[in-house]
């Protein structure tokens, strides 16, 4: 097991105290979005090696098949197939979308074959991956997700006059559901320039004026207060809108149009950089790809429950890459499956981590360490709250 050291990622959503707080900083005023534990490029973490400290991807690179186990490395090719975050958002962040795993490889392919530059803001694929990942609340947490009936959203609808609104109620009137949400998104996401302004200037207008009585009458508002002129803030009208309470989680498989709005959470997905956005941003959106890659389909809010087995809360959705344990908060023992790497977090109190083979560690609140797969199956006991990532498909 090592210790790590990891990254802050300063996006200007993010909240200004909860990760210092978690990490016993005193806050600086500046936000301080997300904490990055795993060997992603964008801000792989550190191990505390008997070496001295190591970038955690050298680190695999040097012993993939001891540091993440044979099957991982034949199933995932020698990298980490997850990234754990601490999430900590004031403010929303984009409405987007993840391809699946066949569109993501056709869509990287294809980008490269045109020559685009990898870090190009126009491009669209930044490697062959697919995204899906798992939040969970660590407080109240509210979130856009998934589509919602579209008569409800026609019935919202009802009291407005302007010249969007009445177009948005023909798109949303269509007898099949999907057909009725593909015309309303296509038709926010390709207004004419010349109009879009005074369209959507209009209809948040009347909005506000309004008000109709439903869970978006803040929302459309104050999204449209942040991002003037963007389709995004009417477009949610079309998506559940979500709380959280700490404990709960989501599951955003590929093509489910998202965008979470304000909360701390933990996040653990797949070890991929493709995202494809709709809005409430001022990064690249290419309307034509989103549109082939959003599901249409109305489904129900797709919470994850955990099932719980060697006392701990495990959360096991559809995604080979990774799996999310929770432990705790209280007087815990707990057991960890050893077949595999995993990251492990503690986001309060104090447990001592005991390893099959090596030396234990003892982990306090904002404290971290990458267990190798050799390390075997690891107890935690104390008295804390863990949370800790692993490899999805070795619980098969």
């Amino acid at each position: 097991m090592h210790r790590l050291t990891n990254q802050v990622r300063p996006y200007a959503w993010g909240a200004r105290t909860a990760i210092p707080r978690l990490l016993g900083l005193e806050p600086d005023g500046t936000p301080q979005a997300e904490l990055w534990l795993g060997a992603h490029h964008g801000a792989p973490s550190t191990a505390q090696c008997e070496q001295g400290p190591l970038p955690l991807p050298a680190l695999i690179a040097a012993e993939p098949h001891r540091v993440l186990g044979p099957e991982v490395v034949d199933r995932f090719g020698v990298r980490l197939p997850f990234l754990l975050k601490v999430l900590a958002a004031d403010e929303p962040l984009s409405l987007q979308v993840h391809p699946n795993a066949d569109r993501a490889r056709a869509g990287f392919t294809a980008e490269e074959g045109r020559g685009i530059p990898v870090d190009a803001p126009h491009r669209n694929y930044r490697d062959p991956h697919h995204k899906p990942e798992l939040l969970l609340a660590l407080e109240p947490f509210e979130a856009l997700c998934g589509f919602r009936e579209p008569a409800a959203a026609h019935r919202d609808l009802l009291d407005l006059s302007c010249d969007l609104a009445a177009l948005l109620r023909e798109d949303l009137s269509q007898e099949d559901d999907r057909a009725a949400l593909r015309a309303a998104l296509t038709r926010l996401l390709t207004l004419d320039e010349a109009d879009r302004e005074r369209l959507i200037g209009g209809f948040v207008e009347e909005w506000e004026r309004v008000r109709p009585r439903c869970a978006h009458a803040g929302i459309i508002g104050d999204l449209a207060a942040r991002y003037p002129g963007d389709p995004g803030a009417v477009a949610s009208l079309l998506l559940n809108r979500v709380t959280l309470w700490p404990g709960q989680a989501l599951f955003l498989p590929a093509g489910n149009l998202h965008a979470y709005l304000q909360g701390t959470a933990v996040e653990v997905m797949a070890g991929s950089d493709n995202v494809l956005r709709a809005g409430l941003t001022r990064k690249h959106v290419d309307p034509a790809e989103l549109l082939d890659v959003v599901d249409f389909s109305v489904l129900p809010i797709p919470y994850s429950l955990p099932t719980v087995q060697d006392g701990r809360r495990q959360f096991r959705p559809a995604a080979p890459e990774f799996a999310l344990h929770e432990i705790g908060p209280g007087r815990v023992t707990a057991h960890l499956p050893g077949e595999g790497p995993a990251v492990v977090l503690a986001l309060n109190g104090r447990v001592e981590l005991i390893p099959e083979v090596g030396r234990r560690i003892e982990l306090r609140r904002g404290e971290s360490v990458f267990v190798q797969a050799d390390s075997g199956p690891l107890k935690i006991e104390g008295q804390g709250h863990v949370v800790a990532a692993t490899v999805g498909a070795l619980l098969d």
